[in-house]
């Protein structure tokens, strides 16, 4: 058993699936603005682009998604093992670690999307 702030992880996991929330509403818009975009005559690599846009915002979706419920269980999981000794196991700790090092990769990820986009509509 480890004794962690419990509060804390829990406050931990609250900023990262607000933070996925705000991604998803952020990426659900871009996938109806990149619609739009489409409304007008694009190129064949444009046309290709247009493509692989879509199909990193489905799976980006997807990916936000089932991060945000990881995180939800876990903090489930927090709340339920702390509410005894205010004790977690370590595998429960080194749960949290794991979530944190998947959330700063699709984090980055998720910018390095936002990037793309932003060129291709600097560019339509």
């Amino acid at each position: 058993m480890v004794q962690v702030d419990i509060s804390h992880l829990s406050g931990e996991c609250n900023t990262w699936r607000e933070s996925l929330r705000s991604y998803r509403d952020e990426f659900s818009q871009d996938r109806v603005r990149l619609q739009q975009a489409v409304g007008s005559p694009l190129s064949k690599d444009q046309l290709q682009e247009v493509e692989h846009l879509h199909n990193q915002f489905h799976i980006q979706l997807i990916n936000i998604h089932d991060l945000k419920q990881s995180i939800k269980i876990h903090e489930r999981n927090i709340s339920f093992e702390g509410s005894g000794q205010g004790q977690l196991r370590e595998e429960t700790v080194a749960r949290h670690e794991s979530l944190f090092d998947q959330y700063q990769t699709l984090s980055q990820t998720l910018h390095e999307l936002r990037d793309e986009f932003g060129r291709f509509l600097s560019h339509t």
